[in-house]
């Protein structure tokens, strides 16, 4: 039973990696329009348990994204220099909705594994009470 347990730790550390990939996604559709707002990038990180030996994952904040940030041109903004530009943000909503696609699709792999995780230990359960 301990492999069937071992796959669930899995498939939730999974659903836990994609829902914090979708909270940065989140925060950068949120803050497309701040003013020198950087994406936060997000990258996945294998934890490896030194007794067990059980591989999860864990969602990391990867840094913000260093591409060049978009200038604007609005004479009347608080931000605008003398030439009537300001620096606007480098998030851009199309890669954005592509990556919560992703994360969502990601999340819903890992959630169709935990339920056949559960629904085999639920089977297992029912054998042996046989």
């Amino acid at each position: 039973m301990t492999d069937l347990s071992t796959s669930l730790s899995m498939s939730a550390s999974g659903l836990r990696a994609q829902a914090g990939r979708l909270n940065n996604i989140s925060q950068n559709i949120a803050n497309a329009d701040t003013p020198g707002y950087r994406r936060k990038l997000t990258s996945f990180e294998n934890i490896v348990d030194p007794q067990s030996g059980e591989v999860t994952v864990q969602a990391r904040s990867a840094g913000l994204d260093q591409s060049n940030l978009t200038v604007i041109h609005d004479p009347s903004h608080p931000l605008a220099d003398s030439a009537g530009n300001y620096d606007g943000s480098n998030v851009s909503l199309m890669v954005e909705l592509a990556d919560a696609r992703e994360a969502q699709r990601g999340y819903e792999a890992n959630l169709r594994s935990f339920d056949n995780a559960r629904q085999m230990t639920k089977s297992l359960l029912d054998l042996l009470r046989r």
